[in-house]
């Protein structure tokens, strides 16, 4: 007797296990599907990732490259501008909490639109702006984005601004990631002196996100 119930236990508590663990997979998978990814190219990374991060919504930020021919590329490759490749972020949020129009916004007021040759301090094809959507609706959203800004008269240049289908992310070395938090002295002063909030002043007013 002793011995079914000892089977009748084991079974009843491994079915119990294994319950809670799908429940768990079903839940993650869940947490995933619920995310969306944006893709952004602002001239250097480094300033890019805190506008974004500190967003309600916004769960993940991460400097890299994308856009380019070559794979697996690293920092010194596309600071040689021969592969194709911008720096840029990429954005994993909530589209519950915050919307990709809202991303949208802030990346706005962080560049500069009408910089054909970089931004800011820093040229070369690397630094220029794009927007990178992931699916048909942000595309739809960014095109509106841009016509409305073009037409609100807040620039004085047309935006020259690339909206691109995505192509495949890279991440960044470690030590670019988080940067502006790991190396505040450095990052202020590189921003200082390349002139980005100065900049951002000027196009943006007192609504520059910076």
């Amino acid at each position: 007797m002793r011995k079914y119930i000892s089977i009748f236990f084991s079974l009843f508590f491994l079915n119990s296990y294994s319950f809670a663990a799908e429940k768990k997979t079903a839940a993650a998978v869940s947490a995933t599907a619920a995310t969306e990814t944006a893709l952004f190219a602002g001239g250097c990374f480094w300033c890019m990732v805190g506008p974004f991060q500190k967003l309600n919504g916004v769960i993940k930020v991460e400097s890299g490259y994308t856009g380019g021919h070559t794979l697996n590329p690293t920092y010194e490759d596309v600071s040689k501008k021969e592969t194709g490749h911008r720096e840029s972020v990429q954005v994993i949020f909530d589209p519950k909490k915050i919307t990709y129009d809202e991303l949208m916004n802030v990346y706005w007021k962080n560049i500069d639109p009408v910089d054909s040759a970089g931004q800011f301090c820093d040229k070369g094809n690397q630094y220029k702006s794009a927007i990178y959507y992931t699916t048909d609706e942000q595309k739809k959203i960014a095109e509106t984005s841009k016509e409305k800004l073009a037409k609100s008269g807040v620039l004085q240049k047309p935006i020259v601004t690339e909206i691109i289908a995505a192509q495949k992310f890279y991440a960044a070395e470690e030590y670019h990631q988080d940067y502006y938090k790991k190396n505040p002295i450095r990052y202020k002063y590189y921003r200082n002196g390349c002139g980005r909030d100065k900049r951002l002043e000027e196009l943006w007013g007192k609504s520059a996100e910076h």
